[in-house]
């Protein structure tokens, strides 16, 4: 049987090894739908260049993927780029074959055409990569034209790197969970990873998730979440899941759904997810605590109208206070993300801020400074026109947008006076968290929090 070797390349985990569910949902799709093909997957959080060399030699395969699922670790306290590891990967797996190579991922889609170019696979694929996949492999083994597969990248005959756009989605996505993956990453993550939707119908200025998944929302087939959360209980005691879509609180009817499957399975599992602190009702929130839900990360970014709006968010800091005290209401734990001295701050925004974080009770601030500046974002052309990059500017390298005169000591004083719990991305590692998180299992940034 011929052989499709998948390679996850992530190495970063900090704050702690995630699971790579991209690579898991393609492999599971590549197994039902090619059958004539074993499909293998390589973990970089688990392994090395040696391991990597002696599956190659053993497994002979016929293709062989690769995915990126992060550039940088988007702080901008540490601007280590992570290109150059996975430059050094695709080196190791040349130097041990010549079969196909195909990239992609997250980190990839961001930037196809100088990842491609930089990198020099055979083949890429951007976003959605699961139908992609297929085709392309149908087409390679019948030896036909690959020029028009949906998310393909390639090189044409002059060279010329060219994308094809992706028009069509998938909704009834099958998971399988690796064995050996689920007990390391329960092991030392304390939690599995699952999502149940794809795209982001949202407009903020800097992010990349609408250029990664798409803006149309696919919510994914909820019984099949169900039974895959029921496996990972059953068979090996998992307890803990966070749910890793863009927004969690979009489609209200269909989260409903999910929750209410959850409840009449009989599950006894807790989950997490990122919220909006937009739309969210009290019945809903006691709904999804029935149904698990112990941990909220809300992407507020700001506590500052004139921010958010400056943001491009769609609510305001009204709505961020409801949200707070609904979970608080509903004994479920959350936690505030700001990005501080992004486009637009000012000494008064974060003034605002600071004192409207006085209000939030029983929360954790976890707030990063700037924002990294991704092409084919709002903040781009802003950044463009306020002269803060060039139009030339790849922004492969992690650069960012922080505001004029932002002062970072006087930040963390104006933070402390609050007397709320705030956590920078510079702040000395407490190991000690570690172990509860790792023998309590699943998030336990509530054991930061403050009245």
């Amino acid at each position: 049987m011929n052989t499709i070797l998948l390679i996850s390349a992530n190495r970063y985990k900090n704050p702690y090894p995630v699971y790579p569910i991209g690579i898991s949902y393609l492999k599971t799709y590549i197994k039902r739908m090619l059958p004539d093909y074993d499909v293998c997957l390589f973990d970089f959080n688990r392994e090395d260049y040696s391991s990597l060399k002696l599956v190659i030699e053993e497994q002979n395969p016929r293709y062989i993927g690769v995915s990126l699922r992060n550039i940088d670790g988007a702080n901008s306290f540490d601007r280590s780029s992570f290109i150059p590891g996975y430059k050094e990967i695709l080196d190791e797996i040349r130097s041990s074959t010549s079969v196909p190579v195909v990239i992609g991922g997250a980190g990839f889609s961001v930037y196809p055409q100088l990842l491609f170019d930089e990198l020099n696979p055979d083949f890429a694929i951007i976003g959605e990569g699961e139908q992609s996949w297929v085709n392309l492999v149908r087409i390679l083994d019948a030896g036909k034209d690959y020029s028009s597969v949906e998310g393909l990248v390639f090189r044409d005959g002059s060279g010329k790197i060219k994308v094809n756009e992706h028009v069509n989605y998938l909704k009834n996505l099958e998971v399988e969970f690796e064995d050996g993956l689920i007990d390391y990453y329960w092991t030392h993550s304390g939690m599995l990873n699952i999502q149940t939707k794809r795209g982001c119908c949202y407009h903020c200025i800097y992010c990349s998730y609408p250029i990664i998944d798409g803006r149309k929302i696919r919510t994914l087939n909820a019984d099949l979440i169900v039974d895959n959360l029921l496996r990972l209980n059953r068979e090996k005691g998992v307890r803990y899941v966070f749910f890793t879509d863009s927004v969690f609180n979009i489609c209200p009817e269909y989260n409903r759904e999910l929750a209410e499957k959850i409840i009449s399975s009989g599950l006894k599992i807790s989950w997490g997810a990122y919220f909006s602190p937009n739309n969210i009702t009290d019945e809903e929130m006691a709904l999804f605590k029935r149904s698990g839900l112990t941990h909220i990360e809300f992407g507020t970014e700001s506590l500052c109208d004139v921010q958010l709006k400056n943001y491009g968010k769609h609510f305001t800091f009204e709505d961020v206070k409801k949200a707070s005290d609904i979970a608080l209401k509903n004994n479920v734990f959350y936690a505030h993300f700001l990005i501080l001295g992004g486009y637009g701050e000012t000494d008064e925004t974060i003034m605002e801020t600071m004192e409207n974080s006085k209000k939030l009770n029983y929360t954790v601030y976890f707030p990063f400074v700037g924002m990294r500046i991704y092409p084919r974002t709002r903040l781009q052309k802003i950044a463009i026109e306020e002269g803060v990059i060039s139009k030339d500017d790849l922004l492969l390298n992690p650069t960012y947008y922080i505001s004029k005169n932002f002062d970072m000591q006087k930040m963390r004083s104006l933070a402390r006076a609050t007397g709320k719990a705030w956590s920078f991305p510079d702040d000395p590692h407490d190991p000690s968290m570690d172990l509860i998180r790792l023998k309590r299992k699943g998030l336990i940034w509530e054991f930061l929090r403050k009245p």
